[in-house]
């Protein structure tokens, strides 16, 4: 075996030692959750009058595993997104390490702060703008899986989105984009996040604008994240020239 097949075999070797950690985390963080599934569904469910149908036996085992398979993914996100690093950290210098260290913290928060918008301010507004067109005219009659898959399918994404901040700053600084290109790539982008928005929210018009205005807006904060990242590579690479 000559020398390049031994390093594609340590690099597919530490590969594979990453994903193994990453999803033995999420198996355990999955386990942990299923033992207080009951305790966190009380909490998503604080707020409802009454109590949410079963149709099946088997549905209450996809709604157990769902919120459970959520909250692992949470945990999950930092300690992915470490082995990663660790992962490319032998090809990175040391101020590469530096720089791009930091942000693993900063993907979470981010994430839990997206759920945490999804879950607490545009979950509650929604479902109460399509429950009351219903007021007086139907019989409100919720199932669990409908009620957890129509949360799901609004507060999940937004964990995600709320997570472009950080990932623009970390290709700004690594010089793979800059907020002139954004700039440039806002009438596509706007495009891009007005499709996803229609396609994780309710088929409304009110549901749709309530979801397109924060993702814009991320968008915009996004641009501004990276001019600041921007300018002080710049005065960071002008201060090195000029020494």
């Amino acid at each position: 075996m000559d020398i390049e097949q031994m390093n594609i075999v340590d690099h597919l070797s530490e590969l594979r030692k990453r994903i193994f950690i990453t999803l033995g985390t999420f198996l355990f963080a999955f386990s942990i959750s299923f033992i207080y599934v009951k305790e966190i569904y009380y909490f998503l469910v604080k707020d409802l009058d009454g109590k949410l149908a079963l149709l099946g036996p088997g549905d209450i085992i996809w709604i157990y595993m769902m919120i459970s398979g959520v909250v692992a993914i949470a945990i999950t996100i930092p300690v992915a997104a470490f082995e990663t690093w660790k992962f490319v950290k032998p090809a990175l210098s040391k101020e590469e390490q530096k720089i791009t260290l930091p942000y693993i913290p900063g993907l979470f928060f981010l994430f839990i702060a997206g759920i945490a918008f999804g879950y607490f301010i545009l979950f509650p507004l929604v479902l109460s703008f399509l429950s009351n067109l219903s007021d007086g005219l139907f019989e409100t009659f919720f199932t669990a899986e409908k009620y957890f898959s129509f949360m799901l399918n609004i507060v999940l994404p937004f964990g995600f989105l709320f997570e472009m901040p950080a990932v623009v700053m970390f290709l700004t600084r690594i010089g793979v984009i800059n907020p002139y290109k954004l700039g440039k790539m806002r009438k596509f982008a706007y495009f891009l996040l007005i499709i996803i928005s229609v396609l994780i929210t309710p088929p409304d018009f009110l549901s749709d604008v309530l979801v397109i205005i924060p993702l814009l807006l991320l968008y915009e904060v996004s641009i501004l994240l990276s001019k600041i990242v921007y300018r002080k590579q710049l005065a960071s690479d002008s201060s090195v020239t000029a020494n």
